[in-house]
């Protein structure tokens, strides 16, 4: 047999305020996302950087003044063989 509840009180209902509310909501404080990469991702990040980039690109860097790139060159030239 179902027996009915008979405790259960109603909410009352609440009047809506009619005081404004004084107090400004809150802003979002300012995003600053930064991301910092280990040293070992920074690597991988230049060799892959260094992977894509072009031999125009390599031989004015060479130009520049960039050790790598010009070892870069010297490994390149190095591996053709020499025409005669």
């Amino acid at each position: 047999m179902i027996n009915p509840i008979s405790n259960v009180t109603q909410p009352q209902p609440v009047a809506p305020s009619t005081k404004q509310s004084t107090q400004k909501p809150p802003q979002p404080a300012a995003s600053s996302d930064a991301v910092n990469l280990s040293n070992a991702a920074q690597a991988m990040a230049a060799t892959l950087k260094e992977a894509r980039e072009t031999p125009a690109q390599t031989a004015k860097e060479a130009q520049g003044g960039d050790l790598q790139a010009r070892r870069l060159l010297a490994k390149e030239a190095a591996a053709k063989p020499a025409a005669k």
